[in-house]
């Protein structure tokens, strides 16, 4: 935090496989995962803690990790006479030959940041979300409880509650009396039968409770070493948890529509169907709000430009792309070329795709530099397209890096 506020260390969680997010991630952590055209995840809660005055931040990583590392030390360049900085933090096996066992493990092998700093509070955020937030609002409402945790929530449908750690919180609304990870048939809000707090995976300790919790929690043979299924559920059955209503949460330059926006793009599913919040004429989440931006790293490119009759709506066209064909809803990082006749509807091209001349793509996913040559499709045939790529559960197509279409 800035000069007379309260020390506050950030801590990202970047260190997961992202499995259900492949093949975008079979070369990646999940984290540097490319959205919205010229983004990284990592950079949506990297905005928020910086935007939010929370100046010093690592970022532990594991899996994969070499392009989040280069992401992060190329754009996250903080003020070292301020003593800021954005690092990133890889697994150093301080406790042993071991890898991380778990978000709650992360931490406490790294628990040597916390102690070099010294700071009164522990931001630990996750690094895969969609979103905008003050993280100053939720530290105030921290302080003012004595809480030793507060942790994040936000209400989705009672049907969904088996995605996400779900907070059951006390009468006066804000003590936290349950923490169920990922359960199947939980009771609902009151008055609100159908609906539930869902843990957004962001969390506000009081330093001296975090330290504690990770040491008894590993000496508890029987854990499973998570943030959400250990440490919460812990500091819950001690009264040491709060709950932050994130509806409550509000940043400058917010529309009545984005406000509270929330997605975690986890799956093929959830990351299209963010992209296609992005393309609205009234968009679900504005990319473009100038009083609390999305900080990223863009190359330095000219601008998109369309010849040969091409032409792009209800779309985001980044620096760099040439289109020369038809591109309907859809998301085209940098560098993206679509050949004449070629017809670009529903879907989402990182760097560098080449759509060849009169080839189709409808409703899929293209990892960088994927070539679709001249007259081929992706969408057209169901059947084949299950045989040569990976399809998720609502039909989205997904091509990894460089993979090759007949």
């Amino acid at each position: 935090m800035r000069r007379g506020g309260p020390s506050v260390l950030g801590i990202v969680l970047a260190g997961g496989e992202g499995k259900r997010l492949m093949p975008l991630t079979a070369d990646r952590a999940k984290p540097a995962v490319t959205f919205g055209g010229t983004y990284r995840l990592v950079d949506f809660v990297l905005s928020n803690l910086v935007n939010g005055d929370i100046l010093r931040i690592c970022v532990l990583t594991q899996y994969k990790s070499h392009s989040l590392d280069r992401h992060i030390t190329t754009t996250w360049r903080m003020s070292s006479l301020l003593g800021n900085y954005v690092t990133p933090v890889p697994a150093q096996q301080r406790l042993g030959p071991r890898w991380f066992l778990g978000s709650a493990d992360a931490i406490l092998q790294s628990l040597n940041l916390v102690h070099d700093e010294q700071p009164e509070y522990v931001a630990v955020f996750g690094a895969d979300h969609v979103y905008r937030m003050d993280p100053r609002q939720m530290l105030a409402q921290h302080i003012e409880s004595g809480a030793g945790v507060t942790v994040a929530g936000i209400r989705v449908p009672r049907a969904e509650s088996s995605s996400f750690g779900v907070i059951g919180p006390g009468s006066d609304g804000q003590t936290v009396t349950s923490f169920l990870e990922k359960p199947a048939d939980p009771p609902g809000l009151p008055g609100d039968p159908e609906r539930v707090f869902a843990s957004m995976g962001n969390y506000v300790f009081t330093t001296k409770a975090l330290v504690e919790a990770l040491h008894r929690d590993a000496e508890d043979p029987d854990s499973v070493h998570d943030m959400g299924g250990s440490i919460l559920p812990r500091l819950t059955d001690r009264r040491e948890a709060q709950l932050y209503d994130f509806s409550a949460n509000h940043v400058p330059g917010e529309t009545a529509r984005d406000q509270g926006y929330w997605r975690d793009v986890g799956t093929l599913d959830a990351y299209y169907d963010a992209h296609m919040d992005l393309i609205a004429e009234r968009p679900a989440f504005n990319l473009y709000n100038r009083d609390w931006p999305i900080y990223t790293h863009s190359n330095q490119l000219s601008p998109a430009r369309f010849n040969a009759g091409g032409m792009a709506s209800e779309s985001i066209i980044s620096a760099g792309c040439l289109v020369r064909g038809q591109v309907t809803r859809s998301v085209l990082s940098p560098g993206v070329v679509v050949d004449p006749g070629a017809v670009v509807q529903g879907s989402v091209l990182h760097d560098n795709v080449h759509v060849g001349r009169g080839a189709v793509v409808r409703g899929a996913v293209l990892d960088k530099n994927v070539e679709v040559p001249p007259g081929a499709t992706i969408g057209v045939n169901p059947d084949r397209d299950a045989e040569l790529y990976t399809v998720s559960k609502n039909g989205v197509i997904a091509l990894g890096k460089g993979q090759r279409v007949p």
